[in-house]
């Protein structure tokens, strides 16, 4: 397991004991809150940025961290994230935000703290291009877009 370093910017983490970990053994992702004081009441179709009172400082440049949606807000509520995948840099250390869209047709309130996202540790490699004019070895897709393939 990786060491990676946090730092608790909202106090009532520690006071509350939300600190952030993984729910079982076999949990990919650990689970964001929203630190807010008083509910937030999402209207439809409306985007709003939840300080999640964390950040941390990865370091490690083969690694990065995604923020992604909580299934079940998404699945039963519409509550996704604004961006749809958030990307965290090894080098980033402010804090964490994540921006929710209501894309529902209804009010969706946020309570203080509630587990609004999730966050994924992923191996990354660096690439470096190499500039060319053509492509020596052809695909079987070739440069067919969107939808080529059909359903």
């Amino acid at each position: 397991m990786e060491n990676i370093n946090i730092k608790i910017l909202n106090k009532n983490i520690k006071n509350k004991n939300l600190f952030p970990k993984y729910a079982t053994l076999g949990s990919a992702g650990i689970d964001l809150r929203a630190c807010i004081i008083n509910k937030i009441y999402m209207k439809p179709n409306q985007s709003y940025l939840f300080s999640t009172g964390i950040s941390i400082y990865i370091k490690d440049v083969s690694l990065a961290a995604i923020l992604l949606p909580r299934s079940g807000l998404g699945h039963k509520y519409g509550i996704i994230l604004g961006n749809s995948v958030g990307l965290i840099d090894s080098d980033y250390q402010g804090e964490i935000m994540v921006s929710l869209w209501n894309r529902s047709n209804k009010n969706y309130c946020v309570h203080p703290y509630d587990r609004i996202a999730q966050i994924v540790f992923i191996q990354i490699k660096q690439v470096k291009f190499n500039l060319v004019n053509s492509f020596l070895d052809q695909s079987i897709r070739g440069k067919d877009g969107f939808g080529h393939t059909g359903k």
